[in-house]
């Protein structure tokens, strides 16, 4: 299961793009809710999650998806089963996903040393480790981010090639109407 991690605040964008289409992609994806299953977003868009963190089931994991936002970021890293999500991924290579502040989060524990990450500009210097890139969306192996709403689209493409391959990822877009 790959889950993806709703905190009061978070960007809807950046959630919701990504979601839509990995679920385009035929991958199994559910949102967690991680105070409550109803989550405010930061523009004040309300989402119901699929899941409490009571439900998620660690050994199933097979990537972990972090939206930013404000303060979604930073309630996301004080959730327990975000971070028990986060060492669970690290610890079997399964995929780590943020983007915009939320890559802060994997550079706080460690999990961008010796890698290339993006973040939203202001956020580069928390990247502990990283090597920082100047694309919109970086993928280093397991790990990719990227840098903010505006390229949700994009993010949650990367995503889907990272499970289903470029050319299903770039069919998809087409699909979509993605300008490439």
């Amino acid at each position: 299961m790959i889950y993806l991690f709703l905190a009061p605040g978070f960007e809807e964008i950046e959630a919701l793009a990504p979601l839509d289409i990995l679920r385009r992609a035929g991958l199994e994806v559910a949102t967690v809710g991680v105070s409550d299953r109803l989550v405010p977003g930061a523009h004040h868009i309300a989402v119901e999650a699929d899941l409490a963190p009571m439900e998620v089931d660690l050994e199933q994991l097979e990537g972990v998806i972090l939206p930013g936002g404000m303060p979604g970021t930073l309630n996301l890293e004080k959730s327990p089963i975000v971070q028990a999500a986060l060492d669970a991924a690290a610890a079997g290579n399964k995929l780590i996903a943020a983007i915009c502040a939320a890559p802060s989060i994997l550079g706080h524990k460690g999990l961008l040393k010796g890698k290339k990450a993006v973040c939203f500009p202001g956020f580069a210097d928390q990247l502990e480790g990283a090597e920082v890139c100047d694309t919109p969306v970086c993928q280093d192996g397991n790990i990719i981010t990227a840098k903010g709403a505006g390229v949700a689209v994009d993010f949650g493409l990367r995503l889907a090639a990272y499970w289903k391959g470029d050319a299903a990822a770039a069919e998809l877009g087409a699909a979509m109407q993605c300008a490439r």
